[in-house]
């Protein structure tokens, strides 16, 4: 299998979690398919650096924002495919198979569908919801990953340099130009069970809504965050 994927994961102080992502990829190492890890870091005082290091990542920093960082880390990419995936999401095994079915079927980018770190009934609730929102208007979130080639993520011109909503921006630049693979994006659920399961939610819905129409994404950002 040639190696045809950059990889790029987003960082800020996230060594801690980082761990099961790195060992969800590793099936992609042992197949050839990955070419690159790119660790794109928004200025973390944890270890994630030397971790990089330990795993033979690129490992650059910069100003934190996941617009920015997934920009950046974009720029320093070599292979012709890229996946960016958040660095508290674990993909469902068997994923560079199918990954690999994707960039050697279609152009279009794709996606996968969510599931959360939970059993309980709001998550599979959360995670419906989800995937019909991405099936239906073709809107699915980061936590959901993307796969792009670099010559479409040009064309459309990347990731913006936003500290939220940059998944929505870019859902939208891709309207009619995204397939969901047969892959499942098991993604946190620590910030759900800490705000609910339902406030959470809305809160999500809410940003989007005022992200449509016009809210700047740094107040946005600001709200997102849980307070301390």
């Amino acid at each position: 299998m040639p190696a045809s994927l950059s990889i790029v994961i987003p960082t800020l102080n996230a060594a801690s979690k980082i761990g099961p992502t790195l060992a969800s990829l590793h099936e992609g190492i042992d197949i050839g398919l990955i070419k690159e890890l790119i660790i794109t870091d928004g200025g973390s005082v944890d270890e994630i650096k030397i971790i990089s290091e330990e795993i033979g990542a690129i490992f650059i920093s910069g100003d934190a924002g996941r617009g920015t960082q997934l920009h950046n880390g974009a720029l320093k990419t070599n292979a012709p495919w890229i996946l960016f995936i958040h660095a508290d999401t674990i993909l469902s095994k068997d994923w560079p198979n199918a990954a690999f079915e994707h960039i050697t079927k279609y152009k279009d980018a794709g996606y996968c569908k969510l599931a959360f770190d939970d059993n309980g009934f709001m998550p599979k609730i959360i995670s419906l919801g989800a995937n019909l929102r991405s099936h239906l208007f073709g809107l699915p979130y980061g936590d959901q990953c993307l796969l792009i080639s670099r010559e479409l993520y040009n064309e459309i011109g990347g990731y913006l340099k936003i500290p939220l909503m940059e998944d929505v921006a870019m859902a939208k630049a891709l309207k009619g130009r995204l397939r969901v693979m047969p892959i499942k994006a098991i993604t946190s659920s620590e910030r759900y069970r800490a705000e609910g399961w339902i406030t959470r939610s809305i809160k999500n819905i809410a940003l989007v809504i005022k992200f449509i129409f016009g809210w700047d994404p740094g107040e946005l950002a600001n709200f997102y965050r849980p307070k301390n």
